[in-house]
């Protein structure tokens, strides 16, 4: 079956809204229950319930059929099950929001890939890294008579306007090359989407770059034969979990459990079904 181009636009950009309307959902279920606290790990076990905020999209968590998939999706639920937790686990869009769930008390996990910089490090407490990931330049192949510049290296961002995710970690990396390059990157945060959706626009002419995640990019890119990720913006980045800074404990019982569960057989299998192609 053909599948137009068109149809992949429009799909991507509406998984975006319905996780928007989920995540907006369940804040305003959340916003009125006044008995929200930063839970710690002993809070856990007697509440068996661990809430867990993660990105929807093909890598973290999403909707295939009548199933969930993703990589964070099942190892969210491999822990719950040995630690005998409920895992109430919602698709949240926008890094600001996850990240003032996890400070209000709405949440008590980040499931997603998290990259250790020192400002994420000031404002969550991170867990021991899972993942490596680096930010890529989205852009349309060259093709004749296309008028957009073709970004061959980094030298060519300048007084060029790269798009992100809202309050995204590549937000300083492109400050960084910038200033690096000697010349002005303009950058514009996009609210309530995510890679895939910024994909999606470049895809279809909407924008012309965008900064991505590259593990997404990768899981994403032969859905979209017209993208280029082959330029990097960042170099590769260990990427972690977060929970808040005075869930200590938690932090310690995760580090404990993905330093045991990722020497087995059953993580490199899992791994390897979302990352090796």
């Amino acid at each position: 079956m053909i599948v137009s181009k068109d149809y992949k636009y429009i799909k991507y950009l509406a998984l975006g809204v319905v996780a928007t309307l989920i995540s907006t959902c369940f804040s305003n279920r959340k916003k009125q229950n006044n008995e929200l606290q930063v839970k710690d790990y002993q809070t856990l076990v007697n509440d068996s319930v661990l809430r867990v905020a993660t990105e929807y999209n093909t890598i973290a968590y999403h909707v295939d059929g009548d199933s969930i998939k993703g990589f964070h999706y099942d190892l969210v639920v491999a822990i719950s099950k040995q630690h005998g937790f409920k895992a109430e686990i919602t698709p949240i869009m926008s890094v600001t929001e996850r990240i003032e769930g996890i400070n209000q008390g709405r949440f008590d996990l980040i499931a997603h890939d998290i990259p250790l910089t020192s400002a994420l490090k000031d404002s969550l407490l991170l867990t021991t890294p899972i993942n490596r990931s680096k930010q890529v330049l989205v852009q349309r192949k060259k093709v004749e008579g296309d008028s957009v510049p073709f970004i061959n290296n980094q030298l060519d961002l300048a007084k060029k306007t790269l798009y992100t995710v809202e309050n995204s970690p590549a937000l300083l990396r492109i400050e960084n090359l910038s200033n690096e390059i000697g010349d002005t990157i303009y950058t514009k945060e996009i609210e309530k989407y995510g890679s895939e959706q910024l994909m999606a626009l470049v895809a279809h002419k909407e924008i012309d770059y965008a900064v991505c995640d590259e593990n997404v990019a990768r899981a994403l890119v032969d859905s979209f034969p017209q993208l280029d990720i082959n330029t990097q913006i960042s170099f590769t980045q260990l990427c972690a979990w977060a929970v808040n800074k005075k869930s200590q404990q938690l932090a310690d019982s995760l580090n404990s459990w993905l330093d045991s569960f990722m020497k087995t057989t059953e993580f490199e299998e899992l791994y390897n079904n979302y990352y090796k192609p």
